[in-house]
């Protein structure tokens, strides 16, 4: 991407941040049981971009948001359990500012030293971060540019959204993209622009209507599309078969049969299960068989794609040089159905090329089934930032920054 970097910032000064008040906009979005984060990936992928600026000199602080809360303080989206998982990854002590412009935070900024970082509270306590109002949005943006002098973009999982932490405060500061930003869209390029064959794209999740921009875009350019989890219910039935109590989108079948069609027209390989773990209900402990595809019983809903499907599945990913991943093929947080999800990480981990886990269910997916972070190429810190981004829509988070530079 055609933007400034921290690296274009060092150089432009030396290699010296001594001084200099840096806002940082990371991704801290994380999942939290109480106030116990249950998977610190999107905080581990934060740090590096922090270090470098603190170790330049720098006074960072560091914005970001927690779940949906309604444009006021909650303390259940509070972002001090995350500062302070964050001062243990940086090894150093983390300031934390119990407000995101108001006087604790002007306090905090002030008394800054060189090399300190400080997060702020929740960015989203705030009405003006989300709102479509954009003299709303804008006057937010005013006051958190004026705690610091330069900008940082790296919350790649946020860079879809035109907000003010992401959006305006980067035409009100000097900004740069953040590394973890810039790593993840020198992926997205690789899988848009220049893949390694074959390419093989998994998808997964619960729903074709979630994935319809991405399937229009990458059936151009996929040697393999393989379709699991609960979308591939309306696959099948758009076939014309059976599929008992499964998910289903029934205003999706028109779109499901003309994606099946595109793909044979264009000779990508679609690959859909031949077999499908069933259960009589959505439940851990229902009991588990397999059938057929196209032999689902009326009273049976399909929570995994089958065994044979999953080594067929494997088979064609590690064939390939490039993968990209998004979503699981089953209902991975119960132990019975989670086997299809589990083979296909697996077989991300032994692919000769690129393997990208596209964020979101899938990242969660792959952590909880064992997987460590450095067994595939890329994993993402933002799913539907990537998902967007692979539709080939405009990201007003990147937008900014390739104009700003």
């Amino acid at each position: 991407m055609a933007a400034q970097t921290i690296d274009d910032l060092l150089a432009s000064r030396g290699g010296d941040l001594s001084g200099t008040r840096v806002l940082v906009r990371s991704d801290l979005n994380v999942p939290l049981d109480g106030s116990t984060i249950t998977d610190d990936g999107r905080v581990r992928a934060s740090v590096p971009t922090i270090q470098k600026l603190a170790g330049a000199g720098a006074r960072v602080l560091v914005t970001a948001h927690l779940g949906r809360p309604k444009g006021a303080p909650d303390p259940a989206y509070s972002l001090e359990p995350v500062a302070e998982r964050l001062a243990e990854l940086l090894g150093t002590p983390v300031l934390f500012a119990n407000d995101t412009v108001g006087t604790e935070a002007q306090r905090i900024t002030a008394a800054l030293q060189d090399g300190q970082v400080a997060v702020l509270e929740n960015v989203r306590f705030n009405e003006g971060e989300t709102s479509k109002d954009d003299a709303v949005r804008g006057a937010f943006a005013d006051e958190l540019a004026a705690l610091a002098d330069v900008f940082v973009s790296d919350g790649f999982g946020v860079v879809h959204r035109k907000q003010a932490s992401v959006y305006d405060v980067a035409t009100r500061l000097p900004a740069v993209v953040g590394g973890l930003v810039q790593a993840e869209v020198e992926v997205l390029e690789r899988l848009t622009e220049s893949p390694e064959r074959p390419y093989v794209v998994v998808l997964g999740g619960s729903k074709v209507s979630d994935k319809l921009g991405v399937i229009d875009n990458l059936i151009e350019k996929a040697d393999s599309l393989l379709i699991g989890g609960g979308m591939v219910f309306t696959f099948l039935k758009a076939q014309g078969h059976d599929v008992g109590s499964s998910l289903l989108e029934a205003d999706q079948l028109d779109v499901a049969r003309e994606y099946v069609e595109r793909a044979a027209a264009r000779g990508v390989d679609l690959v859909l299960p031949t077999d499908v773990v069933v259960a009589p209900e959505f439940s851990a402990d229902a009991p588990a068989t397999v059938v057929a595809a196209d032999a689902m019983p009326d009273d049976q809903m399909g929570l995994d794609i089958g065994p044979e499907s999953a080594e067929r599945f494997a088979e064609v990913v590690r064939g390939a040089r490039t993968v990209f991943w998004n979503g699981p093929m089953g209902v991975f947080e119960f132990e019975a159905f989670a086997a299809g999800t589990k083979a296909v990480a697996q077989a991300l981990t032994e692919v000769d090329g690129l393997s990208v886990v596209g964020g979101g269910d899938s990242a969660a997916a792959v952590r909880q089934l064992g997987f460590t972070d450095d067994q595939f190429g890329h994993i993402s810190t933002g799913g539907g930032a990537s998902l967007e981004y692979l539709e080939g829509k405009t990201l007003p988070g990147l937008q900014i920054l390739e104009k700003e530079s």
